[in-house]
């Protein structure tokens, strides 16, 4: 069924007591353990991994989630709490890469099943199957989710609820820290997917009020004011006290399919050469060569023996054949695969990747070289446009210069010309006025 709003996950009591988990035959007891050991994973994963308090709320809420729709016998404990810390990541916008948390979650098996700190190899075989694990647990929380992974923490209602409240200001901030605390602890449980933020919000405050001895107003009563009921509230606190008087949760392995695990306990058995099998052709022993004690046989029980005895000698004498030429010999080298250490693996695979960097190299060497001969030809090209055009510049220039003389000098002529005429038409003149004055 798909859902259209989002505050939506919430389950009865009945339901929770008919949980997949239930129809399986994990009792309450069982379950309650797998799930404060997956939230406990989820925590100390998100510290491991530095992400703030709300991925790590977030992530447990999703693993409640998911286990309310299915089983802890069909879905591995640690390999869905190291999917809902990856999931939860993204949708709180501190994304975590896969490697990181596969890397994590290994660490955190070894140190709390108390096995010896193994280097998990990146480039192994076992890292690309966790990490194909990882990813394909992500999409099952999805599909079961319907892709709506919407989460409200009782967290945020905390401090608004102390401030209405109008507490002194010297238990105020002991009284947040404390109802902080509680819920960060309560995520541990069912609460989330049994009751909103809101009554989780103030379960948790009136847990730390008790705490310290601060009374809240009893006349009206203050949670009606926060949409909330006695009743809820206190099953908060009967829930928050039941979780501090359970012992530590450890690992149960309840699960039906092949058991899964982050270290390389489970991978080293899985990874070891398998030995040949050797075909045993059973010797023949003196009963069947030498005559037998028993009873004598007939002459035609006697010949199908022979050639069943004939017939074991010739096989026995091939397998003896094979054996010896299968046998190395001081100049031949085995046939069969030798181990490879861890040591030389990793060697192996810096020199692979060493390889890889000198190709890379390589090819980035010869890709300058064709882009500097590139360079040069279109240097060389420019350069033989900027000769040809200062060539033809100059030509220009030329022509404009010898144009430039002729009009000079036709210039010269004609201005000698005028003054020419001027110099005889003054003197003219001259002549006249010379002949008026004598007459």
């Amino acid at each position: 069924m798909i859902y259209a709003a989002i505050d939506n996950f919430y389950l009865t009591d009945e339901q929770l007591q008919n949980s997949p988990s239930r129809k399986d035959g994990i009792d309450e007891a069982n379950e309650t353990i797998l799930r404060i050991y997956g939230c406990d994973l989820i925590q100390e994963s998100g510290i491991l991994l530095k992400l703030p308090q709300a991925v790590m709320a977030t992530g447990q809420v999703l693993f409640h989630r998911f286990y309310c729709r299915k089983s802890f016998a069909r879905f591995n404990v640690k390999k869905v709490a190291a999917s809902c810390v990856w999931l939860a990541s993204k949708l709180e916008e501190n994304p975590r890469k896969s490697r990181q948390v596969i890397i994590v979650f290994h660490r955190m098996e070894c140190r709390r099943e108390n096995l010896p700190m193994v280097f998990l190899d990146l480039t192994s075989k076992k890292f690309a199957e966790l990490k194909m694990e990882l990813s394909r647990t992500e999409r099952h929380i999805l599909k079961e989710m319907g892709f709506i992974c919407h989460v409200e923490h009782p967290h945020k209602f905390i401090s608004n609820y102390l401030v209405t409240l109008e507490l002194p200001e010297d238990s105020k901030q002991e009284l947040g820290q404390e109802a902080w605390n509680l819920a960060n602890d309560s995520l541990r449980m069912t609460l989330c997917v049994r009751f909103k933020s809101e009554v989780v919000a103030c379960g948790v405050v009136y847990a730390a009020a008790r705490r310290f001895q601060v009374p809240l107003p009893e006349n009206p009563p203050w949670w009606k004011a926060f949409d909330a009921d006695k009743s809820g509230i206190n099953e908060v606190c009967r829930v928050l006290a039941h979780l501090y008087s359970l012992p530590k949760a450890k690992y149960i392995s309840v699960c039906k399919d092949q058991e899964f695990s982050f270290s390389r306990k489970s991978s080293d058995s899985q990874l070891q050469p398998v030995p040949k099998e050797v075909p045993q052709v059973s010797s023949p022993t003196n009963d069947a060569i030498g005559p037998k004690s028993g009873p004598t046989l007939t002459g035609a029980e006697s010949g199908a023996s022979k050639r069943l005895i004939k017939v074991a000698l010739d096989k026995l004498n091939e397998s003896k054949k094979s054996h010896d030429e299968s046998r190395p010999t001081g100049g031949e080298a085995r046939d069969e695969p030798i181990p490879i250490s861890k040591s030389e693996h990793r060697a192996e695979a810096i020199r692979n990747r060493s390889k890889d960097r000198d190709k890379d190299k390589d090819r980035e060497t010869e890709r300058d070289r064709i882009k500097e001969r590139d360079r040069d030809s279109d240097r060389k090209s420019e350069w033989e446009e900027t000769e040809r055009y200062r060539d033809k510049a100059k030509d220009q220039s030329h022509r404009s210069n010898d144009r430039g003389g002729h009009s000079e000098k036709s210039r010269y002529h004609s201005s000698r010309d005028c003054d020419y005429h001027s110099s005889s038409y003054s003197s003219r003149e001259k002549d006249r006025h010379r002949h008026h004055s004598y007459a």
